[in-house]
């Protein structure tokens, strides 16, 4: 049956990262610095022998993935279940002001996420069920092959918190996960093997930089 290998990386650095806003479901385009870590990681990984690609279909994480891509001819599948957690009234705000005036749900976000809840929003375990589902069913279709997926900050944390194991309420520890920063997962007879969690050793500069 062979072993299936999961590469899962975040989108590049967008405006909206700079600016402190959250993006959610909606979106914003890829800074030059953010064009460049895709790079980067794409440099990184062109020895790689990639038989899929999907992406979020949010374009942030679809310029992404293209870049990653590379030369090779696979297409880039955007899949709505890899977007980020829906934000609801939070999208496009500015987290210092989201802060201010709602101290309670910004300390649920960060602290307790299973309680976060604002008008509009996804639930933290509803956007693991659509992200894990789809990654299943993924990982059926390719077995015995690789696969790249780029998303998001949330999805990333949400899907390595069920490979880990890892309890809702210690989502945020670290690793942090940085602009395309990569997760490696191998799966073997069902049984999964973390290789890598948030790496950045393929950043050509500092990763100070970057750190929005």
């Amino acid at each position: 049956m062979g072993t299936t290998t999961l590469y899962i990386t975040r989108h590049g650095q967008t405006e909206w990262n700079v600016q402190q806003r959250m993006q959610g479901h909606m979106d914003s385009p890829l800074t030059e610095l953010g064009v460049r870590q895709a790079e980067w990681l794409g440099r990184a990984m062109r020895d790689k022998s990639i038989d899929a690609v999907y992406s979020s279909s949010s374009l942030r994480a679809v310029r992404t993935a293209e870049i990653i891509r590379g030369e090779r001819a696979v297409p880039v599948v955007p899949c709505d279940e890899f977007k980020e957690l829906g934000l609801g009234t939070w999208e496009g705000g500015v987290t210092a002001e989201l802060e201010a005036g709602s101290p309670e749900q910004y300390q649920y976000f960060w602290k307790d996420p299973a309680l976060f809840a604002v008008e509009g929003s996804e639930t933290f375990a509803g956007a693991q069920q659509r992200a894990l589902a789809k990654l299943m069913d993924i990982v059926r279709r390719h077995e015995g092959q690789t696969v790249l997926i780029v998303t998001h900050t949330v999805i990333i944390k949400v899907l390595m918190a069920y490979f880990e194991g890892r309890a809702m309420e210690k989502l945020w520890d670290l690793p942090y996960i940085h602009p395309t920063c990569l997760c490696r997962v191998d799966i073997t007879d069902g049984v999964p093997e973390i290789v890598l969690h948030g790496d950045i050793s393929h950043y050509e500069t500092d990763a100070g930089e970057t750190k929005s």
